[in-house]
C-alpha cells in the first residue's frame, strides 16, 4: 500500500484533519497486522489553539514531538487510562496536531477483539481510546515516524466523501475555542465515535 508522503502532513491542521478522511490507518506489530478506514477526526491548531496541548508555546517532555517534524506519532495517556493516537503536522517548530477519533475496521478484526475484548465491530474503534487499544497503540509508540513500521497511514480511495464539521469533544476548558468547528467526520458512517 502507497503510504501518505511527509509533504501530505506538512500543512495546517485543519487541511489534513478533513483530508485524512477516507485514508487507511494501518499498525503492524508483533500481534499481526489491522487496517481501518479514518472516519472522524480532530484539529488542534497550536499556539493560538485553547484546546491544544501546545497553547502558548507551552513545552513539556510530554508534548515536545509536537515541535518536531510532521508525520510523528503523538501519543498521550489520558485519565490513566486510554491512549490517544494524533499526528504532528505542520512545519517543525510550529506545534499542530490531529487526534484520530474514529475508524471503520477494514483487516485485522480478531487482533482488535482480542485487545477490546469485544466482538462487536461498532464497539471496535468508534472512539479514540478504543481505536487506540484494538490497533494496539500505546505510549511507547509516541514519536513513531509515519513514514515507516510499524504504524502509518496509507492511501484510500480518490472517491467523492461528504465531511461534516462539529466542535470538538471534551475541551470544555477552551473559552471561544469550545465551539469551533474543527471535528471532522464522514457523513452516514456508523462508526463515527458521535454524530
Amino acid at each position: 500500500m502507497e503510504k501518505l508522503p511527509r509533504s501530505f502532513y506538512s500543512r495546517d491542521a485543519e487541511t489534513v484533519a478533513k483530508e485524512l478522511l477516507g485514508q487507511i490507518f494501518i499498525t503492524r506489530l508483533p500481534q499481526g497486522e489491522t487496517r481501518g478506514l479514518i472516519v472522524e477526526t480532530e484539529a488542534y491548531l497550536g499556539r493560538e489553539d485553547k484546546a491544544a496541548h501546545s497553547f502558548g508555546g507551552k513545552k513539556t517532555q510530554r508534548n515536545e514531538v509536537l515541535y518536531g517534524p510532521a508525520g510523528h506519532a503523538y501519543i498521550y495517556l489520558i485519565y490513566g487510562l486510554y491512549h490517544l493516537f494524533n499526528i504532528v503536522v505542520g512545519e517543525p517548530g510550529d506545534p499542530q496536531a490531529v487526534l484520530i477519533r474514529a475508524l471503520e475496521p477494514l483487516a485485522g478484526f480478531e487482533i482488535m477483539a482480542k485487545r477490546r475484548k469485544t466482538e462487536q465491530k461498532k464497539l471496535l474503534t468508534s472512539g479514540p481510546g478504543r481505536l487506540s487499544e484494538a490497533m494496539g497503540i500505546t505510549r511507547q509508540l509516541n514519536g513513531e515516524n509515519l513514514l515507516g513500521e510499524p504504524l502509518f497511514i496509507a492511501k484510500g480511495t480518490d472517491e467523492p466523501r461528504e465531511i461534516i464539521a462539529k466542535p470538538r469533544i471534551g475541551i470544555d476548558y477552551a473559552q471561544e475555542w469550545v465551539d469551533k468547528p474543527l471535528r471532522f467526520y464522514l457523513a452516514n458512517n456508523s462508526f463515527i465515535s458521535k454524530p
